[in-house]
């Protein structure tokens, strides 16, 4: 039987807010140091792949059109808050043999040959790398923002498992990135707003003005200030859910996960928690048991709307 080719899974989570809301300083001391644990174990594995699970945060996935998933055979990051411009060194091969291999295991996916994704995507590679001069990347999208398209739990999990099976049949070592997540409700729009103008907003794919952009981040901005002060409007971070997610995945114990409510996500964890299923199913993609893990960190950030864990994990 061929040797399976090494894999890891990184769990980390993003935040619009990092660089722009201020932290205390022990807070930034610890997170940079996770961060600097984090690169320097993913650049000890040395992945020949990245697959990258992330969401998008109405940058490039609109409600016109709102897959559950799906794959980038080509993406360009569109450089929102602190993140970089540009192309991903994606691997069309890779990402057109994965689409192939997932429609032919019945796995329904779809395809995006010129994808645009946003901080989602892009800052893990910028923490990990310094920018998007990466190894060779399959971006693959979930739907974190827009019911009922959101993906339930139970097919996260198969999808990372049947990604898991592609996988088995390269000769690459491959890192499995879920970036998003924790517990956090940042101030995303739904299609129940009372404006019209935002609906249209999340609704028609358009490029927005640098002065909508700005305006944007001052939002977001001023709602982590809110969280931070205990405004009673906002909706606090979970840390006792977070360890929980945390856990279960460490230990591979996915039924644990999956056993949860769709509405106790939103309930207990914030709207935004959905994008914790990234982390599922890149971690599905390894085996369901417990693996060595080089590197586990949570600290709950409010002036950032996070909930900021970091769990790295590879096969034997």
């Amino acid at each position: 039987m061929p040797r399976i080719a090494p894999r890891a899974f990184l769990g980390m989570s993003h935040s619009p807010l990092l660089g722009l809301n201020e932290i205390s300083a022990n807070a930034k001391a610890s997170l940079d140091a996770a961060l600097e644990q984090a690169r320097a174990q993913v650049h000890a594995f040395n992945p020949e792949l990245i697959v990258l699970l992330g969401p998008d945060h109405y940058n490039g996935f609109f409600n016109e059109l709102m897959p559950p998933f799906c794959i980038g055979s080509a993406a360009t990051s569109v450089g929102d808050y602190l993140t970089p411009p540009g192309a991903l060194n994606t691997d069309e091969a890779a990402a057109l043999a994965l689409t192939a291999h997932l429609m032919d295991t019945g796995f329904d996916i779809a395809l995006s040959r010129r994808m645009q994704v946003d901080h989602g995507f892009a800052q893990a590679l910028q923490f990990l790398w310094g920018g998007l001069d990466t190894p060779p990347v399959v971006p693959i999208f979930m739907n974190a923002v827009a019911q009922p398209g959101i993906p339930r739990l139970a097919r996260c999990r198969q999808l990372g498992e049947a990604i898991g099976r592609f996988l088995d049949t390269l000769p690459r070592s491959t890192l499995v990135i879920g970036s998003g997540g924790l517990s956090h409700e940042p101030p995303v729009p739904t299609l129940a707003h009372p404006d019209a103008a935002v609906r249209e907003r999340i609704t028609i794919k358009r490029e927005p003005t640098a002065a909508e952009r700005d305006s944007k981040t001052q939002r977001v901005m001023a709602a982590g200030v809110a969280l931070a002060r205990g405004d009673a409007s906002m909706k606090p971070l979970n840390p006792a859910w977070d360890r929980h997610w945390m856990d279960a995945l460490e230990r591979g114990a996915f039924g644990e996960l999956t056993a949860m409510t769709e509405d106790s996500i939103e309930q207990q964890a914030g709207l935004s928690a959905h994008e914790s299923k990234t982390w599922l199913i890149a971690r599905a993609a390894l085996p369901a048991r417990p693996l060595p893990c080089t590197l586990r960190h949570y600290q709950a950030l409010p002036e950032l709307i996070a909930g900021y864990g970091v769990l790295f994990q590879q096969t034997a």
